[in-house]
C-alpha cells in the first residue's frame, strides 16, 4: 500500500487528503483499476474525527478499494470540548469552502486515475455526520455551475457515482428546531459553535438554513446512495435520513436505508475498532459496513478480476 498526504491547497495548510492506495501484484489482479472511497469524517465542522477516518479507510482497503482520507476545512484544528467559552475559530471553514475541498478532492482522484489504477467511473463519497452533509452536498450541488466556475474543473469530474452517508445531517431546519424544542445549554451551544463554522454565524437565517439543507435540493443529478442511522441518535435524529430517504424516492434515485434500533450517535464502524466507549460497540449497527459494501457492488459494477 502507498500512503501519502497531499495538501489540496498551495497556499494553505488547512485541507488535506490521506491517501491509501492499494498497489497491484505481478501474482493477481496485475494492472487492474480497482473501485475508490472518498472518506469525510464527521466532527460539526469543528474538526474531523479520527474514529471516523483512517479506520474506515482501512476497512474499505481491505475490501480491495483504493481509499483517501479528506480533512477538510474546519473551525478548529483541533477538538473543542467547552462549547461555552469557544476560543477563536478558522473563519474560512464557512460554506462553500468544505464543499470546494471535497469537489477538488474527487477531481484529483480522477486526474490521477491512471497513475493510481483507479476506475474513474467507480468512486463513492462516504461520509458520518457532518461529514455525511459534506457528501450529500456534493451529491446535490456537483453539476451546479459555481464549482465549475471557482474550481476551473468541468462538472462531470465532479459528481461521485454513489453515496454512503452515516448518520448524516441533511435538514438543517430540523436541526435547528431539535437544537432549539428542550432545554439542553450543550446541544443548543452544539448548534450555535456548529453554524458559526458553516454559516459564519451562529443565528442562521431560515434562508441559509435551507440552502445548505441538502433534502431540499436533490434532483435527478443525485447519484444513488447508501444510508444508515439509529432510532436512538439523539444528536442527529434519524428524521434527517428518513426525510432524505423520501426525497431520492420522489426523484426516482436509487438509495438503501437502514435505521438499526439501537446506538449512539458517532458509532464509526460500531465494533472494538472505532470504539472510545462500550456504548460505541454495537454487533447490530456494525451490520451496515457489509450492507454497504453488498450495494456499493451493486452499484457500481464492480468486477475485481484481472483484465484478459
Amino acid at each position: 500500500m502507498l500512503t501519502k498526504t497531499i495538501q489540496l491547497w498551495e497556499d494553505r495548510d488547512d485541507a488535506r487528503v490521506e491517501c491509501y492506495i492499494l498497489r497491484n501484484s505481478p501474482e493477481f489482479q496485475t494492472e487492474v483499476k480497482r473501485p475508490a472511497v472518498i472518506v469525510c469524517p464527521g466532527g460539526a465542522y469543528l474538526g474531523t474525527s479520527d474514529r471516523e477516518a483512517e479506520p474506515v479507510a482501512l476497512r474499505f482497503a481491505s475490501a480491495g478499494y483504493h481509499a483517501f482520507v479528506l480533512r477538510y476545512t474546519t473551525y478548529y484544528k483541533e477538538w473543542v470540548r467547552d462549547f461555552q467559552n469557544p476560543p477563536p475559530g478558522n473563519p474560512r471553514s464557512a460554506y462553500p469552502q468544505p464543499l470546494l475541498d471535497l469537489a477538488q478532492t474527487i477531481a484529483l482522484v480522477r486526474q490521477h486515475a491512471e497513475e493510481w489504477k483507479v476506475n474513474a467511473d467507480q468512486i463513492a463519497v462516504a461520509g458520518f455526520s457532518a461529514g455525511g452533509h459534506l457528501a450529500a452536498s456534493l451529491g446535490v450541488h456537483w453539476h451546479e455551475s459555481f464549482l465549475n466556475e471557482q474550481l476551473g474543473i468541468a462538472n462531470d469530474q465532479l459528481r461521485p457515482n454513489a453515496l454512503i452517508l452515516g448518520y448524516p445531517l441533511l435538514d438543517y431546519n430540523f436541526m435547528h428546531e431539535d437544537a432549539f424544542s428542550g432545554d439542553d445549554p450543550m446541544k443548543q451551544g452544539l448548534f450555535r459553535l456548529a453554524a458559526q463554522a458553516v454559516f459564519g454565524t451562529p443565528e442562521p437565517s431560515e434562508e441559509q438554513l435551507k440552502a445548505r439543507s441538502p433534502v431540499l435540493h436533490v434532483s435527478s443529478n443525485t447519484p444513488p446512495v447508501f444510508m444508515w442511522h439509529t432510532a436512538e441518535d439523539g444528536l442527529v435524529g434519524a428524521q434527517n435520513s428518513l426525510v432524505f430517504a423520501s426525497a431520492l424516492a420522489k426523484q426516482g434515485i436509487p438509495y438503501e436505508l437502514h435505521v438499526f434500533t439501537s446506538g449512539e450517535h458517532g458509532l464509526s464502524l460500531a465494533d472494538e475498532t472505532t470504539a472510545a466507549t462500550p456504548n460505541q460497540i454495537n454487533p447490530e449497527a456494525a451490520m451496515w459496513f457489509p450492507l454497504a459494501l453488498n450495494w456499493l457492488k451493486k452499484q457500481l459494477n464492480l468486477n475485481f478480476e484481472s483484465p484478459s
